[in-house]
């Protein structure tokens, strides 16, 4: 009895130990996004939204796409971790993403129909798409760095939602992802709806649809209607998940509607030795320029890239390819000429490092990445107190940018 007693007892210390070092461990909030309010004249009320911005967002000051998400408190955790992390791999261009809030079930429900005229749960949708328009787009516009590719996706209700917002003549959106829309609504009328707009040719924005292994729904019928009378020039696609459901194809099916707007976009040093010289290679990328998700050298891109020119052996090219590339990409030949000294740096080749870093002196010195370079240059060529001063210029810069820990890990 008496060792049982003694076993108890050390197991509380060691419990109430245990429990004491975890409430006393040092931890941080990792901030991905930020949730706002606003007063609505339109819809006389407070309505939410919630905005995340792409990394290297305060880097520069380059405008960014947008891309709305209806239903946010469901939807846009998963939706915008899915664009940074799409993004950070080199498969999307860095996106701002918005998250359009909704105040519960019967504020959904309302404001993502038309009037089916039985019902009055249904019929906000009008109201609701001009408040998108004339008071949360230019709110945003107004607040972030935003340039006019502006897309809308949603889900179920919020995709029924999202192809009503692509048949209005003045919709402020140039994109469409409608993820298993709920075209069941108002006795299935939206395929006899949106037929005759592809008909006289008004539907002319990038339009994705999916759906998963539901019934009732009414897709298949509107599917139907774009293979018949969709215009040939017309960019849309239509993707069924037989082997998901109504909930598990958010995931899958978001990941394909961001891939539609931007095809091919991610391509490695190995894709790049398939399509041929630095001149083909460029003319690929100018070609992603024409989707609408466009096309500029990121750091993965243009990491990728600079490992192509030393494995294709194109080295003595590197002063035409950069020649190219400020004429096709000009915005983009600072990153290109950073990752390319970064190459010579390892090769050794400082005399080039030097030529490279120096031509691009002016922007460079406002990026982590050219001083973290820089003070490699320096520090292989016995300059020991230069490649420090650089060194803690590049983590300055980090922390002032806010950059995410694996890139701040990158420079130390």
């Amino acid at each position: 009895m008496k060792s049982i007693l003694i076993t108890i007892a050390v197991t509380l210390v060691l419990l109430t130990s245990l429990n004491l070092n975890a409430t006393s461990l040092d931890k941080t909030p990792i901030v991905s996004a930020y949730q706002y309010q606003h007063h609505s004249q339109i819809l006389a009320q407070k309505r939410r939204y919630m905005v995340s911005l792409p990394e290297r967002y305060q880097i520069n000051q380059r405008d960014f796409p947008t891309l709305y998400i209806i239903d946010a408190d469901f939807q846009f955790q998963h939706v915008s971790s899915i664009v940074k992390h799409l993004t950070r791999m080199g498969k999307l261009p860095p996106m701002i993403v918005v998250g359009i809030a909704n105040q519960g079930d019967d504020d959904y429900l309302k404001t993502t129909t038309w009037p089916d005229g039985k019902d009055d749960a249904f019929g906000g949708a009008a109201q609701f798409h001009t408040y998108l328009k004339q008071e949360l787009l230019p709110t945003i516009d107004a607040q972030f760095r935003t340039d006019d590719r502006k897309a809308l996706a949603g889900y179920s209700l919020g995709g029924l939602f999202t192809l009503y917002s692509m048949m209005q003549m003045q919709t402020p959106f140039n994109a469409f992802l409608a993820m298993s829309p709920s075209a069941w609504h108002d006795g299935n009328s939206l395929p006899g709806k949106i037929e005759s707009l592809l008909k006289q040719g008004k539907i002319t924005s990038p339009v994705f649809i999916s759906l998963a292994n539901e019934e009732g729904m009414g897709v298949e019928k509107l599917i139907q209607v774009f293979e018949q009378a969709a215009p040939a020039k017309l960019n849309w696609q239509y993707k069924h998940y037989p082997n998901e459901n109504h909930f598990t194809t958010a995931l899958p099916a978001l990941y394909d509607g961001l891939q539609f707007l931007a095809p091919d976009y991610a391509i490695d040093g190995t894709d790049m030795l398939a399509i041929g010289d630095y001149k083909q290679v460029l003319t690929h990328f100018s070609q992603q320029q024409e989707n609408w998700a466009g096309f500029q050298f990121e750091w993965l891109t243009a990491y990728q890239f600079a490992k192509y020119l030393f494995w294709s052996k194109q080295l003595d090219e590197v002063d035409n390819v950069l020649k190219a590339v400020k004429t096709q990409f000009p915005e983009s030949f600072a990153n290109v000429s950073i990752q390319l000294a970064k190459g010579f740096n390892k090769k050794q080749d400082f005399k080039r490092v030097a030529q490279l870093l120096n031509g691009v002196k002016a922007e460079g010195e406002t990026l982590p990445g050219w001083h973290k370079q820089m003070s490699i240059y320096y520090k292989s060529t016995d300059k020991p107190e230069l490649a420090k001063q650089h060194q803690e210029q590049a983590l300055m810069l980090a922390k002032k940018y806010d950059l995410e820990s694996w890139e701040v890990w990158e420079l130390k």
